[in-house]
């Protein structure tokens, strides 16, 4: 059987574009490889969000001339870093076979059908045959916002919604082959269904919030998540959607970027810190425990030490379950790049990047510390190390021991160690939801309708 090597960077919106191309040459008769050198076909999946992503796609077409002059496999490039234009893509790297946009799914199935390597009647099912526990689901393209810092809308285009009924059928499939959680994807997934027409069922708002209604219904799925959000497009509807409905998970990412005015003002964010302060406040008045995820640049053009920490202490006050903190880059093409000054110096923003990242570590630490004792209900998504690791419905990583299979179960462990990054715990027994059937091992009752387990169940 032929092998295939898919080499994916970038964003799960990359990660979900990955799982389909995968499914696709599997269905072709192509077998995965973590090797290579023995694929014979080669799909590259870039990001440029930074130049740093840029850098190791590069990189990589570079590192694989050499095995394209040995063993001439065919190598593919998709991901952002395609765009319109083509003819200069070539030309930097003739050693690509192919090259297509993101999602461009038809593109690629032609080309190997035109060279004999698929059959021209195969449609690319974007169901994936075997789903992981957790499974993205692409469900908006694009974005219409154009900050000034960001290259996606020129590399994914305008907002281009998928319709509702594709949507659900994905997930019910999905469902039936194991899924128990589905993550739903759009650079701008609260735009969702602002760009579609028809009616849905009956004549009413076809938004996220409805989306969510309806997946909420189907059998055999257990959660639902979402991301990533845009601060001004997270409306009331859609919260108390979160709030109501029981499958949606108690996570939300809900980007910062910056918490100074003047810096959000030269972002082209839409909201101001007041606006976003208010939002956060309504979100945890409806959803209490919820946990929330958020992304800071520092070092954007302009940005005085004390416009950083206005940012800092924002972070303070807030007290954000996760964030992702990144150096400003300049990218080439977009709106800060053209019209802003790259001056604040490389090492101050390494020193401030550095200080929100440990500030998050003392607050990470002091919101799961709250954890220690209590019970969680954890997805198992795989083993490493000997642990089976899972993430809990705030997003939470966790880890317990176990000598049975768990995969794509639901459990419930005690916590009984925390730090900044993840959870430790054992498996507790649930005799309502019956998640441990095979009882193989002795068992200690600690309270009732819980029985602690040790060793194989």
């Amino acid at each position: 059987m032929p092998f295939y090597h898919i080499w994916t960077i970038g964003c799960q919106m990359n990660k979900a574009d990955s799982e389909r191309i995968a499914s696709y040459l599997e269905q072709i008769g192509y077998q995965a490889s973590s090797k290579v050198e023995e694929a014979e076909i080669i799909v590259l999946n870039s990001c440029v969000v930074r130049q740093s992503a840029e850098d190791r796609v590069i990189n990589k077409l570079n590192a694989l001339k050499s095995l394209k002059r040995r063993k001439n496999p065919f190598l593919l490039l998709t991901g952002c870093m395609v765009d319109s234009m083509g003819d200069d893509m070539r030309y930097r790297f003739p050693q690509v076979d192919l090259f297509f946009r993101p999602q461009a799914f038809s593109k690629l199935a032609q080309f190997l059908a035109d060279r004999h390597l698929a059959p021209d009647e195969l449609e690319h099912n974007s169901v994936l045959p075997k789903p992981s526990p957790s499974t993205f689901v692409p469900i908006i393209e694009g974005c219409n916002n154009f900050c000034s810092y960001c290259i996606v809308p020129y590399r994914r285009g305008r907002e281009r919604s998928r319709p509702m009924e594709e949507i659900i059928s994905e997930v019910e499939e999905l469902a039936s082959r194991g899924t128990k959680e589905v993550i739903l994807l759009g650079q701008n997934v609260d735009s969702y269904g602002h760009d579609l027409f028809e009616k849905f069922e009956k004549p009413e708002k076809l938004d996220l919030a409805k989306l969510l209604t309806e997946l909420n219904r189907i059998d055999g799925l257990a959660r639902i998540r979402f991301l990533t959000s845009h601060p001004k497009d997270m409306n009331q509807r859609l919260i108390e959607a979160m709030a109501r409905l029981g499958k949606v998970c108690e996570h939300l990412s809900l980007p910062l970027q910056a918490g100074d005015d003047e810096i959000l003002c030269a972002m082209r964010r839409g909201y101001t810190v007041e606006q976003y302060r208010a939002l956060v406040g309504r979100i945890r008045r409806a959803i209490p425990h919820i946990a929330l995820s958020t992304d800071v640049i520092v070092g954007f053009p302009g940005e005085s030490e004390e416009q950083f920490h206005r940012t800092f202490d924002l972070l303070y006050e807030l007290k954000f379950d996760t964030v992702h903190v990144a150096a400003y880059s300049p990218r080439p093409g977009t709106i800060a790049s053209r019209k802003l000054t790259d001056d604040v110096p490389p090492e101050e923003k390494v020193r401030r990047r550095e200080m929100v990242e440990h500030l998050q570590k003392g607050i990470a630490t002091e919101i799961n510390l709250r954890l220690l004792n209590q019970t969680v209900e954890v997805l198992v998504e795989g083993q490493k190390n000997g642990k089976w690791w899972g993430r809990t419905r705030g997003d939470k990583l966790a880890f317990f021991e176990d000598d049975a299979d768990r995969l794509g179960q639901l459990v419930k462990i005690t916590i009984e160690k925390t730090s900044p990054w993840s959870l430790q715990g054992s498996l507790i027994y649930d005799w309502v939801r019956g998640i441990c059937p095979d009882m193989t091992a002795a068992i200690t009752l600690s309270q009732p309708g819980n029985v602690s387990v040790k060793g194989s169940v």
